[in-house]
């Protein structure tokens, strides 16, 4: 192997061998009020976002046209299913995404260190709740999905989901998930 080929291939070992330590420091928990609760601890200290959300609608058959038309706004993220993708290794291979996902973030459009805000920002821009929203989810074989980052350093705060908002993503026949970091 030449040395400019081992020099990458140590650079991507490297790279995968960060976000995999990073991985494997989170713990999942599902909990019983209708969550999934993620939690990662990190060294990171520097100044940070200590909330957001975002909202997105995924699968095969999701085509980000369509969902454009139907909410009437361009999304942060709209990709079919089989467009390409950079490859993150850096190695140059050909990938294609493996499922359609349309979405909408709050990141950098509320400033709240509660969640709260921030699914409500969702929920205004999404124009929730649509009568024939979960009909065309089913129709599409999709999955609709609020995610929610979460700092929690000192351990002390608690997520803030609603009941309201809970029971409006359960109509929809949605999941909220929330990744909280110590």
């Amino acid at each position: 192997m030449r040395s400019a080929e081992l020099s990458k291939l140590t650079s991507i070992v490297k790279r995968w061998a960060a976000i995999l330590s990073a991985a494997l420091s989170c713990r999942a928990t599902c909990t019983t009020r209708g969550f999934i609760l993620t939690t990662c601890t990190t060294t990171d200290r520097s100044p940070r976002l200590l909330a957001y959300a975002s909202f997105t609608i995924t699968g095969d058959a999701v085509s980000p046209r369509d969902w454009n038309q139907y909410f009437c706004f361009e999304p942060d993220i709209a990709i079919a299913k089989g467009d390409s993708i950079n490859d993150p290794t850096g190695q140059g291979r050909e990938l294609r995404r493996r499922t359609g996902v349309w979405g909408i973030r709050s990141k950098g459009k509320v400033e709240s260190e509660l969640l709260e805000p921030h699914l409500r920002f969702l929920i205004e821009r999404l124009q929730l709740p649509r009568a024939d929203l979960r009909r065309l989810i089913e129709e599409q074989r999709a999955a609709v999905r609020f995610f929610c980052y979460w700092v929690n350093s000192s351990g002390t705060r608690v997520p803030d989901v609603p009941d309201d908002i809970r029971a409006m993503i359960e109509a929809l026949g949605g999941t909220i998930e929330i990744d909280e970091y110590r």
